[in-house]
């Protein structure tokens, strides 16, 4: 199997790559490096150094390439970022997304996955209950609706040219190689604090003062297999989360963290951050039938804490 993973100097991306060279298949990633690594590459992975915007490079990268399956993980992923630049994240996200789609259907690629986002694409998900997939999606951000305008693209790209496509809607993803520098990452971002021995920061669900928004964290490793499975024809539906069904609200997270890290850190409190929702819990349904149960919150946040200790050393 040849697959192109963009955004594979990134988080999720590199865990791709780990798997599929896993597979014995052979690898290459598109990254323009702005916030992937080259340290994340695995050796004997192909790099072509390059921004999804620019079409033309884009389309000589699959012409060299020539990649049977595609996993599109490259994205803009702030919520707020989407908020305050509208054009640049639907530059990014959704002409990006365009460019690789048609640089797919001129080399005839067999399946494209998509990277998009169960924790901001339903909306509010009222307490006691957990988005499945048949939950209609009702975006309250800029990124959110990139995401899902993605989606009715590859639905149109089926049609019109035949091309298998994956949807993969990801909960709140955290686990080793996390980037804390950043927004879209809050357990990097409190494990990066904490080892410094700095403040932890508690944005509002509501007002500041109360415990955060409630979110479904769910491991880097669960990402991989999904798409791992999805590239290799091994997923019988073209639509599924991927979550835990776990809401923990931010004071949680980073009580949970302190205690196993063995740390404890000062809390701040913060006002709601602009084009975040109160409440998102995705139903992992789909992804225990088909994938497997997902790795506890217990569990990840040990070997997240572990990565980010040695990694400090």
């Amino acid at each position: 199997m040849r697959l192109l993973i963009t955004g594979g100097a990134g988080f999720i991306g590199s865990h791709i790559a780990d798997e599929a060279l896993a597979r014995d298949w052979e690898v290459a990633i598109i990254d323009n490096l702005s916030t992937g690594r080259r340290a994340n590459i695995p050796t004997g992975v192909i790099l072509f150094e390059l921004d999804i915007r620019n079409r033309e490079s884009v389309q000589q990268a699959f012409r060299d390439f020539q990649p049977q399956v595609v996993s599109h993980q490259a994205a803009q992923a702030s919520v707020a970022i989407s908020v305050k630049q509208p054009v640049l994240d639907a530059e990014i996200n959704v002409i990006g997304s365009l460019n690789l789609l048609d640089a797919a259907v001129e080399q005839k690629v067999e399946r494209f996955v998509f990277a998009s986002t169960g924790g901001a694409i339903y909306g509010e998900v009222p307490e006691g209950t957990a988005a499945s997939e048949t939950t209609p999606p009702h975006p309250l951000s800029p990124y959110a609706a990139s995401k899902y305008a993605v989606e009715n693209y590859l639905r149109c790209y089926e049609r019109e040219h035949g091309l298998q496509t994956t949807v993969l809607r990801y909960a709140n993803v955290y686990g080793p190689r996390q980037d804390p520098h950043g927004e879209a990452g809050v357990v990097a971002i409190f494990l990066n604090r904490l080892i410094a021995g700095e403040p932890l920061r508690i944005n509002a669900r509501v007002t500041a003062g109360d415990d955060g928004c409630i979110r479904d964290y769910v491991h880097v490793r669960n990402c991989a297999q999904a798409n791992i499975a999805a590239t290799a024809g091994e997923l019988p539906v073209r639509l599924m989360n991927v979550g835990t069904g776990q809401g923990i609200s931010t004071r949680m997270l980073a009580d949970t963290l302190q205690s196993l890290a063995g740390t404890n850190s000062q809390l701040e409190f913060g006002p709601l951050r602009a084009g975040d929702t109160e409440r998102s819990v995705l139903s992992p349904a789909l992804f225990q039938q088909h994938i497997g149960t997902p790795v506890s919150l217990e569990q990840g946040l040990q070997d997240t804490v572990d990565w980010f200790r040695a990694s400090k050393r």
